[in-house]
């Protein structure tokens, strides 16, 4: 699938509903975050604090459901897989939202990884979870996030093994695209982070880690899914993990920015 028009009308006519990795390379990716219009101001102020793991592409005031990025899309409808919180942190998915998003609520769009994997592909840099026709593996950290009442919560990062001698390489690419998250935050022993077992992430799937590679850690888009989970908001709406809006902007777009 190359075209993202036409992904989005697949997603919206429920014809697609897993993980977006390496669907549309080459087009920005994202993250989403809905919260209601009362705690607003302190997420985007959590956003600015944590822009590594958070960095905001659009925000979408109530009761708009489009982007600049993706202008025929209708965020409500166009991702793969939702997830509706609960104020205990519970959640319900769903593949349509558009009885739940209403005008009492605000939308952000974050940057996502995929974005670059397009960037790293062409570099010679294979992914291993496409290879594998997975979802990318994410892992919840030992690494607090900056809180702004009331979110906190520790950093989430996805992992891509790369061999040792071209981690540089892949930090050096990722590195051009600081909006949707940029170079890695490690690459190494995942006890430094606090990951006890790369066999069993957080979120998404596992990987086989071959000889010779290292993980390498990347920043992720699912932080603020964490940091709803003690939040007791009266509700949120995020993407499920991995199933993003893919938008009409080329990664090019952000490249450096």
């Amino acid at each position: 699938m190359h075209d993202p028009s036409t992904f989005r009308m697949l997603v919206r006519n429920g014809g697609w509903q897993g993980s977006s990795a390496g669907v549309c390379d080459g087009y920005i990716q994202t993250n989403l975050v809905v919260v209601p219009n009362e705690n607003a101001d302190a997420f985007r102020r959590f956003t600015e604090f944590n822009p590594k793991s958070c960095p905001v592409l659009d925000e979408l005031p109530p009761g708009a459901y489009h982007s600049l990025l993706a202008p025929d899309a209708d965020v409500r409808t166009d991702v793969p897989r939702y997830r509706v919180y609960a104020p205990d942190g519970s959640y319900t998915l769903y593949q349509d939202v558009t009885s739940i998003w209403d005008d009492t609520m605000t939308g952000f769009l974050i940057g996502c990884s995929f974005t670059f994997e397009a960037a790293l592909e062409a570099a010679g840099l294979p992914l291993r979870h496409v290879e594998e026709k997975r979802n990318v593996p994410m892992y919840v950290t030992n690494v607090a996030t900056e809180a702004v009442a009331p979110f906190s919560g520790p950093l989430v990062v996805s992992m891509r093994p790369m061999m040792a001698n071209r981690v540089a390489k892949a930090e050096q690419i990722t590195a051009r695209y600081p909006s949707v998250h940029g170079a890695p935050v490690h690459a190494g022993d995942p006890a430094a982070l606090g990951i006890n077992d790369l066999a069993a992430p957080d979120y998404g799937d596992a990987v086989s880690l071959n000889p010779g590679e290292v993980p390498v850690f990347w920043a992720c888009g699912v932080t603020p899914q964490q940091a709803l989970l003690n939040a007791g908001l009266r509700t949120a709406i995020t993407h499920d993990p991995g199933c993003m809006l893919v938008t009409d902007t080329p990664h090019e777009a952000y490249e450096h920015q």
